[in-house]
């Protein structure tokens, strides 16, 4: 706009210098000792007008021509930045359709002239890994810290997020340590070590981990949950297969006091002390745990125990009838404790209500066992037999009953009689010779 008003001046400016010179041109007179030039004014001015453009577009040259190196390595900067973002952006489609090795050659080609090589080293290393290139994709990791050393965090999660795509758990291991040291209260971070000794099976650093976990929100409440249940589980089971006492105790004492009372938990505990042979332990914390609350699982737990007064563990779980008489895991716990109370005739009526209520398949053996030392053999395999047939699913697919006779079925080749000719397509042993 500035520039079309400096044009329509100069017109206007022109036309009327020519309307005024049209009418009366002038006359100048230039002396300078012996001489004079003698010419109009148009042509002074015009003469002026030449030298001032001559002066102005040679200064002009000039100085373009004293800058024209500088000039030069801007333009040949924009274009290198220009063919750089193009390749960067060209590459990034090329890694989303699947094309790793073009896409890698691309995003390398023009790192070096990039504004942000940083992202083209990245975005080069995840080419490299997705083609399983380890040490290119480390070489570019490298030429990322060293193109920009403050982006250090960026650079180091990149690394450990491969490293982890790429079970390369130890590498991992000692990138997140080292950022750790780095940035100790990011959230990141954080995330990739739960994943990590999840992988790892390092139950004992998670298990410190989680309380920082919570502490910064870094995961829903409800998954911080299950995995502090799935660790304290994982470090029982650690602890008991050590065979060492002392441990699992120690296991037992580490978990948090809102845990104790989760089922998984404390059935896993009680499961490991009966057997260990610590019956009356986990029989005690089995009655505490059921008055507060009614798990099936602890339940099925507490018919197993083996403890001196059997009697009085039958009477325990009994006063639970009242409340849930038609549940079968109870009626199996009530049927084992009366074969250990010995109470034959109790365990029986047990094992079969616990049977009529579609029990899991251990009543039947019990029940079938039970029969057999009861000298009701008959019974005993038709109980099996029910077990077997899977009571309560799908009937079993109807048969003839003549399966066994002969020829119940259709004949097979070997049996048709020698006077019937084979049948259609059917070699003939014997051939004649041709």
């Amino acid at each position: 706009m500035k520039a079309l008003l400096l044009v329509w001046l100069f017109i206007v400016v022109g036309a009327a210098l020519g309307i005024v010179l049209s009418r009366d041109t002038g006359y100048v007179l230039l002396a300078f000792g012996n001489y004079t030039v003698e010419m109009s004014l148009a042509l002074l001015l015009m003469l002026l007008v030449a030298l001032f453009a001559t002066l102005y577009f040679g200064i002009r040259l000039a100085i373009r021509t004293l800058h024209m190196p500088r000039d030069v390595a801007e333009w040949k900067q924009r274009r290198g930045s220009l063919l750089a973002q193009q390749a960067m952006t060209r590459g990034l489609l090329e890694m989303s359709e699947g094309h790793w090795r073009s896409a890698e050659k691309r995003l390398v080609r023009f790192a070096d002239r990039s504004e942000t090589p940083l992202l083209n080293y990245l975005a080069a290393a995840r080419a490299a890994q997705l083609q399983g290139a380890h040490e290119r994709r480390d070489s570019y990791i490298r030429l990322a810290h060293e193109c920009m050393p403050s982006a250090d965090v960026a650079v180091s999660l990149t690394q450990a997020e491969l490293q982890l795509a790429d079970h390369q758990l130890e590498q991992a291991l000692a990138t997140l340590s080292h950022l750790r040291n780095v940035a100790p209260r990011h959230n990141y971070v954080l995330r990739l070590l739960r994943r990590l000794y999840e992988q790892l099976g390092d139950w004992e650093h998670l298990r410190e981990l989680i309380p920082e976990l919570r502490r910064r929100a870094v995961e829903d409440e409800d998954d911080l949950l299950h995995l502090e249940i799935r660790t304290h589980r994982a470090l029982l089971e650690h602890a008991f297969l050590a065979n060492d006492a002392g441990r699992l105790k120690l296991a037992w004492a580490d978990v948090p006091r809102n845990l104790r009372e989760q089922p998984q938990l404390l059935g896993d505990y009680a499961g490991y002390l009966q057997e260990a042979g610590q019956d009356e332990a986990a029989e005690k914390l089995l009655q505490n745990a059921l008055a507060k609350a009614w798990d099936p699982g602890l339940v099925e737990i507490y018919g197993l125990l083996e403890t001196g007064e059997p009697g009085r563990l039958l009477s325990n779980m009994e006063r639970f009838l009242d409340e849930h008489p038609d549940d079968p895991v109870l009626l199996l716990t009530l049927g084992r404790l009366s074969l250990r109370a010995q109470l034959w005739g109790k365990a029986r009526g047990y094992l079969e209500a616990c049977i009529g209520r579609n029990g899991p398949p251990l009543a039947y053996r019990e029940l079938g066992q039970l029969l057999e030392r009861l000298h009701e053999p008959d019974k005993a395999i038709e109980v099996y037999r029910r077990a077997l047939s899977g009571a309560g699913g799908p009937e079993p697919i109807p048969l003839p009953r003549d399966i066994g006779k002969t020829k119940a079925n259709r004949p097979m080749l070997d049996e048709q009689p020698a006077d019937q000719p084979p049948p259609h397509g059917a070699l003939n042993p014997d051939p004649e010779p041709g």
